[in-house]
């Protein structure tokens, strides 16, 4: 049954235990107190009645975490997916009607269906291209978006109806006058209260800590201070049914394909946030997240989400955040969630009524602060200034412009990066140090105590792919090293680090060999990689090359060059580069010596 459950479910299936069970019952009823104000706040956005949003936070949340890949990750409505959804479908029909909520259920089954796709195809892989600097970016300025949305309840306005950051933020500022002293000491007693928590006992939930503590002292202000309901901290007051019906969503057939360009646009929102804070969340956790489960899941959350009243969702940072915070230990958690919203919302709808936004928004504020990770953001601009810029210019974009585009933009500047810098393979000049007795190889950059160069046999190291994106690069460096004033005019390319070539590639090195020997030289090689060699196998090099050219180790190439070299140029060399040198000077010289004997001269004499 286990086996049946795991294969179904996951492995963590077999990691269920009571002190598990009792860690996720805490984490999810975080988790439900969370989702209550977001879901109908996110519900008004799409442009859908409030419980609306409550539904969306039930059914998808149970269907993703169960058949998804990830143990932490809560899924449910989003800022982003329901601006999403209310800009593709406001110009279609009038926001909150029946047309519209028909509209929006049916592109949520749409999404699901393409997202399920993507999984069932095994294309889950294109994930694997969200860089980390660009995911870390994304993060960084998903902490922002939080933290900004999250003032406006931190300081009591109740009147900020824009929905962008700096939107948000300009409202908060210009209406410093009205901000509310009692949200502002809710939101100080909890967080001092959750970290004070946290700081204490770990293991214990400190965030649900301090959302009692911050409600505790709510109520209180509204009952000894703020008489006048009017003007005391706002609460979630009474919430709507959660039950969600099953609804077979009615449009028009011929509407169809209109919806279904619009669910694509949708997926690439929803799919590019899942997997993002799936990876977020993983990072923290060490978690192997499985994309192609993951948005597998996503997409059954969506399907039958989309059948139960639940309009688009996706895994959500603000819930998935805290929910592996509070020690959710598996998926159970985010089940938990769902069904004591469910419990809460029916049994104890005055109690809740009661918990101030300003508690959440302090929340949510620690929350932010603990996602934006300032020690890594000093350790990557001091270790990796290029990757540093990457995540600050996906940051930028995160909090400017829409989420998934910002994702996006950071994975295509990290593709740049990686262009440019797999363009530009290193190839640097080897040589001997003269205090080295082993005479092992050394990169003469930088290497003042490096023994000289041979006049006839140059020595290069190539590092990187020889492609069709670093052709030009190697072509123009090894024209360089033939236009040098008395360039050797043989060369020996130490090739182990060359992983491949491909037609391109195989090309320079065809012109290159015909050019060595043009000068009277020859090309030799150290080494290639079996892929290398099967490309010249294919293109015909090796057989113009000649199999005799390519050695397995340096101490047998340099004695065979050596072999080729110009006797004549040897003999008047001063510079003594290999072994090879030293015992042809010393046999010449020795030579030298025997026709020079006397003795051997007086005998010649008498002959």
């Amino acid at each position: 049954m286990n086996k049946i459950a795991s294969r179904l479910f996951g492995t963590w299936v077999q990691d269920v235990t009571p002190a598990t069970l009792r860690a996720d019952v805490l984490a999810g009823l975080l988790g439900a107190l969370l989702v209550l104000p977001q879901g109908v706040a996110f519900a008004t956005l799409a442009g859908l009645p409030p419980e609306y949003g409550l539904y969306s936070a039930i059914v998808p949340c149970v269907i993703a975490a169960l058949f998804g890949s990830s143990r932490h990750v809560m899924s449910g409505p989003t800022n982003a997916n329901s601006l999403a959804l209310y800009a593709v479908l406001a110009p279609l029909a009038i926001a909150g009607s029946p047309q519209y909520i028909q509209m929006a259920l049916a592109v949520t089954i749409l999404v699901g269906v393409l997202q399920w796709l993507v999984g069932a195809l095994r294309l889950g892989a294109l994930a694997n291209f969200i860089s980390p600097s660009a995911l870390f970016g994304f993060t960084s300025g998903a902490a922002v978006l939080i933290a900004v949305h999250a003032l406006k309840d931190a300081v009591g306005l109740r009147d900020v109806h824009t929905h962008g950051a700096f939107g948000v933020l300009r409202s908060v500022l210009g209406g410093w006058a009205q901000w509310q002293a009692g949200a502002v000491l809710v939101v100080i007693v909890t967080m001092a209260v959750a970290l004070w928590a946290r700081r204490w006992d770990p293991r214990k939930p400190h965030m649900l800590i301090g959302l009692v503590a911050g409600t505790g002292v709510a109520a209180m202000l509204n009952a000894w201070i703020y008489v006048d309901a009017e003007q005391g901290i706002s609460t979630l007051g009474v919430l709507p049914s959660p039950i969600p019906p099953f609804h077979v969503p009615r449009i028009e057939w011929g509407m169809l394909p209109d919806l279904l360009g619009l669910a694509f646009a949708l997926s690439i929102v929803a799919l590019a946030q899942s997997i993002s804070i799936a990876k977020v969340v993983a990072a923290r956790s060490g978690q192997i997240i499985d994309a192609n489960r993951e948005f597998r899941g996503q997409g059954l959350s969506n399907i039958v989400g989309g059948f139960f009243s639940s309009y688009l969702s996706c895994g959500s940072l603000n819930r998935s955040i805290p929910n592996f915070e509070a020690g959710a230990r598996t998926p159970l958690a985010s089940v938990f969630s769902a069904v004591l919203l469910l419990v809460l919302v029916m049994v104890s709808a005055p109690l809740l009524a009661r918990i101030p936004y300003a508690a959440i928004a302090g929340l949510l504020l620690l929350v932010a602060w603990n996602l934006f990770a300032w020690p890594q953001w000093r350790r990557l601009l001091r270790v990796q200034r290029n990757e540093f810029y990457i995540a600050l210019a996906t940051l930028i974009a995160t909090v400017t412009i829409r989420m998934e585009i910002a994702i996006l933009l950071g994975t295509l500047l990290s593709l740049m990066a990686y262009l440019h810098r797999t363009s530009h393979p290193a190839m640097r000049v080897m040589g001997f140090r003269a205090s080295d007795p082993d005479r092992h190889f050394v990169v003469l950059e930088g290497h003042p105590d490096e023994l000289p160069e041979c006049p006839q046999l140059k020595l290069l190291r190539m590092e990187g792919s020889v492609y069709f994106g670093a052709v030009a690069h190697v072509a123009d460096r090894l024209q360089a090293l033939r236009a040098e004033p008395d360039a050797p005019k043989h060369l020996l390319v130490m090739a182990k680090s060359m992983n491949f070539i491909d037609h391109a590639g195989a090309m320079v090195w065809e012109v290159e060999l015909r050019k060595r020997r043009e000068m009277g030289g020859d090309l030799y090689f150290h080494r290639p990689r079996p892929a290398v060699l099967e490309m010249w196998q294919r293109t015909g090099f090796i057989e113009e090359l000649g199999e005799d050219h390519i050695f397995p180790d340096k101490a047998t190439a340099i004695a065979s060059i050596y072999e080729r070299l110009d006797p004549g140029i040897c003999a008047g060399c001063t510079a003594r580069t290999f072994r090879e040198c030293s015992r042809r000077a010393a046999q010449a010289q020795s030579g030298v010596s025997v026709l020079l004997d006397p003795a051997r001269l007086s005998s010649q004499s008498h002959r």
